[in-house]
């Protein structure tokens, strides 16, 4: 279990750390109105996660507990997702194409209202819907139960904790912007290449249970 983990970790960080619209949230308000309040916008991003973590765990648990045949269904659908995913970012580092720019956000924010942009950012982002239960389909895929995917949820919202934490206080002073776009290709690699080889393992699961 100890090496599911670790690979699915792997996966959630490097998304984590590749540009898109959490990132995009937490630098334009660290860019615009400092440290404090892209701390706040953080935690809505990581409270977020953990909405959604529950949700594909406690979801997805049911319809395999209700449909067990189910479960060979999501690992093909699942697996493939990762693997369009892994492919997707594949083809924007060969493109070497930006994934977002960066834009100081204009409007004042009080602490709450920065923790609320956070939470609907992450909410109402399709992408990340399909991440988390990409990645639940990944767990019970290989045989976890729903405890053990829904205990994965906490360690996901805590390395978003940091990794957009440390975000936030980079790119509150403005200099680290330029820093992050040149290695950007080198996250979305590594992006690339964890969800390739999740989305791979989880079909090759799938086919291995239809052969049997």
């Amino acid at each position: 279990m100890v090496s599911i983990y670790a690979l699915t970790w792997l996966g959630v960080l490097a998304a984590q750390i590749s540009p898109g619209p959490n990132l995009a949230a937490v630098a334009a308000v660290g860019l615009a109105q400092g440290r404090r309040q892209a701390f706040f916008v953080v935690t809505g991003i990581s409270s977020g996660m953990l909405v959604w973590s529950v949700a594909t765990a406690l979801g997805l648990g049911a319809l395999i507990e209700m449909f067990p045949m189910s479960l060979l269904l999501l690992k093909f659908v699942g697996g493939g997702y990762l693997l369009f995913l892994g492919v997707k970012a594949a083809k924007a580092i060969h493109k070497g194409s930006k994934s977002v720019t960066f834009a100081p956000e204009a409007r004042p924010l009080g602490d709450f209202q920065a923790w609320r942009r956070g939470v609907l950012v992450l909410l109402t982002n399709p992408k990340a819907a399909l991440m988390w239960a990409a990645v639940a389909s990944f767990l019970f895929g290989l045989g976890l139960s729903a405890w053990h995917v829904l205990a994965f949820g906490p360690m996901g919202a805590f390395s978003g904790l940091v990794i957009y934490g440390s975000y936030a206080w980079l790119f509150s002073t403005g200099v680290a912007m330029r820093g992050y776009m040149r290695f950007s290709r080198w996250f979305e690699g590594v992006f690339a290449a964890a969800f390739g080889a999740m989305g791979a393992s989880l079909i090759w699961a799938g086919l291995r249970e239809v052969r049997n």
